[in-house]
């Protein structure tokens, strides 16, 4: 079978340089790409790349396809940024307003009965890129949602091990543990985290993409079994998440991520869920929390773990969190030249992202 491999074409004679910033193609492309390697948000830089690829040669059509995208929105952003350079792709250029009219709204319901299955970062684009609206809030975007009467579901392995009733009295006794903690937790003194390890592969930037029925799509990868670990912990409190890399998952490891978790949580203390993982509850992890927590009472230990019911991932929401991540860079899966470039993506979308999905309040919603 064929593959398709994406080809940077010379710019067509006809291609409109008079209005281009800083005096040229070249320079364009220079000062874009100064704005991408600025980390800007996910959305400013979706725009950035899609500018930056008309002025390396790329076709419309070709961009559509890369970063799923309209060729309207593609038009417009070049436009933007042809008169009022780097400002023109910044979110809040000439204001955004808050809200959609009825007749935009009605369209909004319609275009989401299109399909069965929706991510939030495709509604935050329609409305962004289409009628100039950015919501302050994420339970804007879900009650549009919910009127075109979709909820968030999320695909699992079923494992035949789990016991749905060790899961259920898990769950109503982490609802109680954090009920009863309600006040320290609101007031900072007592930090709630939700730990789980990520395994990032090569090979998981191949994934599904919309191309011709008739053409492979083929992305480069030299080792897909290239991995690269990451321990995770994201703040049940405000959707932040503290990522650190690490060649592995391990009990040593486990013991240094925690070390570091507490150099991020100064005066505070914390209280951990997580699974069952052997380096969990090895006798080095072990070891170390007694010795943190030495001559301490419960109430007061610097770290408190609770492991979740066994066989069923689900019940950590920062599952979902590593879900997002892979599919927001396979989004660029032919953009991504080296595992080294996929790291850096992966990790620059966990670290620009506040996460608000209702998941992350499956034990009960604090202020």
């Amino acid at each position: 079978m064929g593959k398709q491999h994406l080809q940077a074409t010379r710019l067509p004679q006809e291609f409109d340089t008079a209005m281009l910033p800083l005096g040229g193609v070249q320079r364009a492309i220079a000062e874009l790409q100064e704005f991408i390697d600025n980390r800007p948000d996910a959305r400013e830089m979706r725009k950035a790349l899609a500018v930056k690829l008309v002025y390396q040669g790329y076709k419309y059509e070709e961009i559509q396809t890369i970063l799923d995208v309209s060729l309207g929105s593609i038009t417009s952003w070049k436009q933007a940024y042809q008169e009022y350079g780097i400002w023109g792709l910044r979110l809040n250029h000439k204001g955004r307003k808050s809200y959609l009219s009825d007749e935009q709204r009605e369209e909004v319901l319609s275009w989401l009965q299109t399909k069965d299955i929706w991510e939030l970062g495709e509604l935050e684009y329609k409305l962004a890129f289409e009628y100039d609206v950015i919501y302050n809030s994420k339970r804007s975007y879900y009650d549009l949602f919910d009127a075109a009467g979709i909820s968030w579901k999320k695909t699992t392995a079923l494992n035949p091990k789990a016991d749905e009733e060790a899961v259920a009295g898990k769950k109503k006794q982490i609802m109680s543990l954090l009920a009863s903690n309600r006040e320290e937790i609101e007031a900072g003194k007592l930090r709630v985290l939700l730990i789980d390890e990520c395994h990032l592969l090569w090979g998981d930037l191949t994934g599904y993409v919309w191309g011709k029925t008739d053409q492979e799509i083929a992305v480069a990868v030299v080792n897909e079994r290239e991995k690269q670990t990451y321990y995770g912990a994201v703040d049940y409190l405000n959707g932040k998440l503290i990522l650190k890399a690490y060649r592995a998952g391990n009990s040593d490891n486990t013991i240094d991520y925690l070390h570091y978790l507490l150099d991020q949580s100064p005066d505070q203390r914390l209280l951990i869920f997580w699974d069952g993982a052997s380096y969990h509850r090895s006798n080095l992890v072990k070891d170390f929390l007694s010795d943190i927590n030495r001559d301490l009472s419960p109430e007061q230990w610097k770290i408190h773990c609770v492991r979740f019911a066994p066989n069923c991932p689900s019940q950590n929401p920062i599952e979902d969190i590593w879900l997002q991540a892979k599919t927001w860079v396979r989004r660029f899966c032919a953009l991504i030249p080296t595992f080294s470039h996929l790291k850096w993506m992966f990790e620059w979308f966990l670290a620009n992202t506040m996460f608000d999905f209702i998941s992350l309040q499956m034990y009960g919603s604090f202020s």
